[in-house]
Parts: structure tokens; sequence; C-alpha cells
């Protein structure tokens, strides 16, 4: 339906606010240069404060950059109103009209555009039928639940058929399985729509789940842009390995690195990595970085480090035990469980790891 997907792009974008408490400026971005895709869903994700929501307001037209350029599609729109780009954006907070129903919630945009009644009528039907509200067209808001809110709050800003559409943790209001249902809605309407769409979240599974690409930002720079695999697999810091996943750290020294792959002395025992950051010299001291699915546990003084099982946690399909070793907790998750060696809680055990799956980071 969307034919005209914008491409988005930033350019040594900065914003710099000023603390008249503080007496100084507080900078909540820093030269953040990216490009989004026309048709894609990037996720900028990040821990509270990082610049995510900053960076979103500076491309929908709400707060203006301190430096650098913003351009949607081909024009530069970095002075330039909401109102006059090509965008539109869904809200936490819903921001639904209470004295309107949902029919006239979702027509409000096409109202404004002074589009034919009859049009309206065709359009806005389609819309409801599409997120799933077609029956509850003349229902008010306040007689909707959280999740119903969201959907119309998605189709009203949907039915402009924006080249970018923006999200600003527009789940963080809802329950654990309505956030889980609308994550799969959003990302079948976005693709169907074949719409640029640009989400905020904290929230890794969300990110991980829904996104083309991720930009991980961490204190107001962008530190890592990748695909959700190359996030989860192939993190380029400790922070974005434990912000995007659970994640054990052997501490090692890189003892050797030829053709390609890194060996790693960790605790007296070598291992070969072929993943490993690439500032790491040979001499250096690294954290080897597993993710619960590539641990393993053994009998005691065969695996890495040693340690007792302190919980179990069936999962169905995996089961997820929790280590207390001397390199602190560590949770070794054991998929398809069923025929598996388990080891009991209170039982001693020792944790090691997978090397194709680890990966040596700096300190």
């Amino acid at each position: 339906m969307n034919h005209h997907s914008k491409r988005v792009a930033l350019e040594g974008v900065a914003k710099v606010f000023k603390d008249p408490t503080a007496g100084r400026n507080v900078t909540a971005v820093k030269d953040s240069d990216f490009v989004i895709e026309p048709g894609e869903l990037v996720t900028l994700l990040g821990p509270s404060g990082c610049g995510k929501t900053t960076t979103l307001r500076m491309i929908g037209g709400f707060e203006v950059p301190t430096r650098g350029r913003i351009f949607i599609g081909s024009d530069d729109v970095t002075y330039l109103p909401p109102n006059q780009r090509d965008t539109a954006m869904v809200f936490q907070s819903y921001g639904l009209f209470p004295h309107m129903n949902v029919f006239d919630n979702v027509a409000y945009g096409l109202k404004l555009r002074k589009v034919p009644s009859q049009d309206i009528e065709k359009k806005v039907t389609e819309f409801l039928r599409m997120v799933g509200l077609e029956e509850l067209a003349k229902r008010p808001p306040s007689r909707l639940s959280g999740g119903q809110q969201q959907r119309v709050a998605l189709a009203r800003s949907l039915i402009v058929e924006p080249g970018v559409l923006l999200l600003d943790e527009p789940l963080s209001n809802l329950d654990a399985l309505l956030r889980e249902q609308m994550r799969v809605e959003i990302r079948r309407i976005q693709k169907s729509l074949n719409i640029t769409a640009v989400y905020v979240t904290h929230d890794r599974v969300e990110a991980m789940s829904l996104s083309d690409r991720v930009i991980v930002m961490d204190r107001g720079e962008v530190v890592q842009i990748g695909t959700p695999s190359q996030i989860y697999c192939d993190p380029v810091s400790s922070f974005v390995a434990g912000f995007v996943g659970k994640v054990a750290f052997f501490p090692g020294k890189v003892v050797e690195i030829m053709e390609g792959r890194h060996r790693v002395l960790v605790k007296g025992m070598e291992y070969s990595l072929s993943l490993a950051s690439p500032e790491l010299k040979e001499g250096d001291q690294c954290n080897v970085m597993c993710r619960p699915e590539s641990l393993v546990m053994d009998e005691p003084g065969k695996g890495v480090t040693d340690g007792k099982v302190i919980t179990n946690v069936y999962l169905g399909h995996s089961l997820e035990s929790y280590v207390d070793t001397d390199l602190g907790e560590m949770l070794v998750q054991i998929d398809n469980p069923g025929g598996k060696r388990i080891y009991a809680e209170g039982e001693p055990v020792s944790v090691g790891f997978n090397p194709d799956c680890a990966k040596a980071l700096p300190l």
C-alpha cells in the first residue's frame, strides 16, 4: 500500500541541552551518523538516558539538533517542524482523543488533509480491519483495553501513509502477553505496508524480535549497528554483550593470533576463538564472552570453573540452570532437556564453554 517509504539519514547529529540548575551544558546525543533504508524497521536500543528518544524526536522534528543534518528521502528536514515532514509518530501514551470514537480518531489525519468523506469511510474501515478493530469503530477510547488503544494509535498514524513511522516505546504500558502479541502485529503491519519505521525501546526482546537492524546507544553515542544476530553473537563490547542478552565472562589472555583466530588462555586452558575484537593484540588481557546456550556443565574439575547448581528453571523447550561459581553466578541453558543429564539443585558441577560460540572482548 505504501509506495513511498523514505530513507532516513543522520549526518553528525548532536543535541546539547542547557542545564541552568547545574550551570553547564548536557550532551544528550553525540555526533550520530547512520542510515535507515526504505522499508526497514530499525530499533534504537539502550538504557534510560542514552539518547535514543532524543534522537527519535529530532527525526520527527520535535527537537532541533545542535549540529548536524537530518534527511528524509532527499529532503534536508533538519529545521522543519513535525507537520512539514513525511513522518507520523506513535507515542507511549497513545494520545487518543477521548471525545472521539475509534473511527473518528483514526479518521482525524485524513480530515485535516481534506480527504473526501466517502474515501475516508473506505480507508478507515480498511485500516481498522488491518488492526482487528473493525467491530469497535463506534466505541470510545475509554471502553478499550490498552492493547486496543495502542492499535487505534497505530492505525491513526499509518492511515496517512507517512514515508517514515516513528514509534516511541509504544508497548511499555502493556502487560507481558499483550506486548508479545503487539510485537507480532507491528512487525506484520510494517512489512505488509513496506513502511520505513524507527522504533525506540530499552527492552532487548522487543528490539531483537522486531528489527531488521538494531542501533545500540550508550551515553549519547551509537556504539554498534547490526542485525539482531550480529548484535547478539558478535557484540563489539562488554556493554553491548551484557545489554542485549544474558552473558557470562571468563577472564583470559591472548597468547597468539594466527590466520584470523585468537588463541586465548583461560584458567590454564587454551582455546582457539574465531571471534575476537580487532583491537586485541598478543599479550592483552581479555574477557571471553559466552551466551547461556554456549555454556556446558560437567563433573567438577572438568570445566573452566567449578560451582554448584542453585536453581533449575524448566521452560519446556529448554532448562535454565543457575550456577554459583567463583567467577560469579552463571546461567547455563540446556536446549531440548529431555533425555539429557540434568544436574540437581545443590549438586557440584563445573562450567565450560563452546569456543566456536565465544568472543574475546577487551577488558
